[in-house]
């Protein structure tokens, strides 16, 4: 593994058959990342199916399911390495239904590429706009826009500018700068500007997507701010004992440190002593921000922790909130939004109901400046400020004072309603 390189964490976006997963593959396989051989087991699968042409997706789609739907289902990890940087590549579903890891995905992520389709009948679609709201909440401040299926378009520079503008006009009105978003025309499928430079669209001087990817900004570690670490899964591995997984958002882990996993099972949290860690099956000394990892503490059981809750350091142990106060704005709701409302938030890797206590202000999503107090109600384009208050116990911080663990989104029957972020909070005592 490449120890010495900085790590990011990398997600793909964007809507359904735009050619995510196809991307992704193309990208690993053109940079040498994965091996003749395996792609040819995929072509053969992809022939096998009646998908010809779908071996590239087949790359990241490792699920059965996902290759016999020919859709992305769960979020898929792959590694991949540049000369300069080592990234964990992040592939989110772009199925209505599936965004709920989508949304998993880009609240782990330090970058992002949402790809659109060039394809006269596309353009951006309604996932388009969510999924560019959804990374600007959830903080992807760094984004790179890759034009795909260019070859539909007839490798046409006038139809490039014409998706240009429309994902231009999409990004400003989430609070992006598009002058400062690189936009590259790809056609995945036959390996287009996405590590070779194309000689079918001469019009276009840039970067390929693998040089423009190389000199993203790396991340800053927040290695100085308290641990915390959301757990994803737990496992029982024969001979180690429990291991739970998840990436490190904050803070360093080091082994022999005493640790405690908030809320745990009681909600009083439950404490131990950190014996190992492990990134890609390699033992390490320490965790930072960024790595992904499983690890054993000792003291602690199967039973006492589950996806959802977060660890930290004994001494200064994640907050568990009675109530907090958030910063939302309302997304895709089909009515509206009002006091008693008490719809599933998605919190990094927790999911819990809260109910809204109270709606405080209306503000205008552009310049934050308050439009209303205390409004009866708030619908689709309001910005507001309200106060929550969780079903169970839930770990959130502060946006002043861990950013990462700040950020959620809010889901209802299906579908992203909202988002936002905590700027308050009243903790368990």
């Amino acid at each position: 593994m490449a120890k010495d390189k900085t790590h990011i964490n990398l997600v793909f976006v964007g809507h359904v058959d735009h050619g995510k997963s196809t991307t992704v593959g193309r990208l690993l396989f053109d940079s040498g990342n994965v091996d003749e051989q395996a792609m040819r087991k995929l072509k053969e699968k992809a022939e096998s199916l009646g998908k010809g042409g779908f071996e590239f997706a087949f790359v990241m789609d490792n699920l059965k399911e996902e290759q016999e739907r020919g859709v992305t289902i769960d979020l898929s990890h792959k590694k991949f390495e540049t000369d300069k940087y080592y990234f964990t590549v992040i592939d989110a579903p772009g199925h209505k239904d599936f965004i709920k890891n989508m949304i998993t995905g880009a609240s782990q992520a330090d970058a992002g590429v949402l790809v659109v389709s060039a394809n006269p009948s596309d353009g951006v679609q309604a996932q388009t706009k969510e999924h560019v709201f959804l990374c600007r909440t959830l903080g992807v401040n760094q984004l790179i826009v890759a034009v795909n299926k260019m070859d539909m378009a007839e490798y046409g520079e006038a139809r490039f500018n014409e998706v240009k503008q429309q994902v231009s006009e999409l990004l400003k009105t989430v609070g992006y700068k598009p002058d400062q978003i690189p936009f590259i025309p790809v056609a995945s499928l036959h390996g287009d500007n996405i590590v070779k430079k194309s000689d079918k669209m001469a019009w276009y001087t840039g970067h390929t997507l693998v040089d423009q990817i190389n000199v993203l900004n790396a991340p800053d570690k927040p290695t100085d701010k308290p641990l915390r670490l959301p757990i994803q899964d737990v496992y029982s591995i024969t001979g180690i004992g429990v291991v739970p997984v998840g990436r490190v958002e904050t803070g360093v882990m080091k082994l022999g440190d005493k640790v405690t996993f908030m809320p745990g099972r009681e909600g009083k949290g439950i404490t131990g002593e950190c014996k190992t860690i492990e990134m890609h099956h390699e033992q390490l000394q320490k965790a930072e921000p960024g790595d992904n990892i499983g690890f054993n503490v000792r003291g602690v059981e199967k039973k006492d922790i589950a996806r959802g809750d977060v660890l930290g350091h004994a001494d200064n142990p994640p907050s568990v909130a009675t109530e907090f106060t958030a910063q939302i704005v309302v997304l895709n709701h089909p009515s509206v939004m009002t006091v008693g409302y008490t719809p599933v938030f998605h919190i990094h890797t927790a999911q819990v109901a809260c109910q809204i206590m109270a709606i405080e202000k209306k503000l205008n999503p552009a310049s934050g400046e308050v439009l209303e107090e205390n409004p009866d109600f708030i619908k689709n384009g309001d910005a507001a400020i309200i106060r929550i208050k969780p079903i169970q116990p839930l770990v959130i911080e502060k946006q002043s004072e861990i950013p990462e663990m700040s950020r959620f989104a809010i889901r209802d029957s299906g579908q992203t309603v909202a988002a936002g972020m905590c700027i308050d909070l009243v903790k368990k005592v």
